[in-house]
């Protein structure tokens, strides 16, 4: 018996000591280098999207390169990566367009508004939201999701906004300025949606937006610096203040214009170009550049 066990014993090491002896004559073999591709945490991967459409297939070929090719042509988006791929510094925020439970219809503001249907098994809710995407540069899109839970409903919220996003035109239409820069709008425009009409209004350099909480939201993600609102009808349904702020915002581009007034009031289509800036941020580039000199020569 005991020397079944020791026989046993040579027969479990054996196999351990293979191992040993592989690793050892494998530790001079220098490793094969792997392609590794890292993609940044938020950031869209190009090389992993499918495209479906035409569209799409000659946006990831790299044949359309600017968003504005297709706007202006007028073709539909029909996939929201098409728009992470064209413009890819791409931001989303959610509206305040419900308003949770509280004495005397006192609670406070929230991302979902929350409905429910009477069954014989019970309640059943639905959830809805509103969400916009922009860039801070002439872009800006508006989307509705619902749902029986949060999540889908703000992931299709998101994807509407997405496939719906347009351009505007900014300027400076103020007849108190007349700096010539796209830091407000260039003439007044209004939206209507229910009950509630806006109208914006172009606004001197630093005015800031003097319009609702949930507007300035969404004029501020079309970089949009300076504007003064006036609102009529039940503004308290949120939805029909979006939308109407968004049929507003629509018409800056519809409407017509002389070119001679192009120039006059600075009017600037979709994104600005890098070469173009501001005076102040002129200002603050050579400050910076004399404090750099300053300490250069301390």
């Amino acid at each position: 018996m005991a020397e079944e066990k020791t026989e046993n014993k040579d027969a479990e090491k054996k196999p351990v000591e293979e191992q040993a002896k592989e690793k050892e004559a494998t530790k001079d073999i220098p490793n094969e280098k792997k392609e590794t591709k890292y993609v940044k945490k938020g950031a869209f991967d190009k090389e992993g999207w499918k495209a479906k459409t035409d569209i799409g297939k000659k946006v990831k070929s790299g044949e359309i390169e600017n968003i504005d090719y297709i706007l202006d042509n007028g073709i539909n988006i029909l996939e929201a990566e098409l728009v992470d791929v064209l413009i890819p510094n791409i931001e989303t925020d959610l509206l305040l367009i419900g308003q949770s439970k509280g004495k005397f219809g006192g609670g406070q503001r929230r991302v979902f508004k929350q409905t429910q249907k009477k069954t014989r098994e019970g309640n059943k809710p639905h959830f809805s939201t509103c969400a916009i995407v922009g860039n801070h540069n002439g872009y800006i899109g508006i989307g509705f999701g619902k749902s029986k839970e949060t999540v889908p409903a703000r992931e299709k919220a998101i994807r509407n906004a997405k496939l719906n996003i347009f351009k505007i035109r900014r300027g400076c239409g103020s007849w108190q300025c007349g700096c010539k820069t796209p830091h407000s709008i260039p003439f007044k425009v209004s939206g209507k949606c229910g009950s509630v009409k806006i109208t914006l209004m172009p606004a001197p350099k630093g005015t800031g937006l003097t319009v609702e909480k949930e507007c300035q939201k969404i004029l501020g993600m079309v970089g949009i610096k300076d504007a003064w609102s006036k609102t009529i009808g039940q503004t308290g349904s949120k939805n029909n203040l979006v939308l109407a702020c968004e049929s507003a915002l629509r018409k800056l581009m519809s409407t017509k214009i002389k070119h001679d007034s192009m120039e006059g009031l600075g009017i600037v289509e979709g994104k600005i170009e890098e070469d173009v800036k501001e005076p102040e941020e002129e200002v603050k580039e050579e400050k910076a550049e004399a404090e750099k000199g300053k300490k250069k020569n301390e």
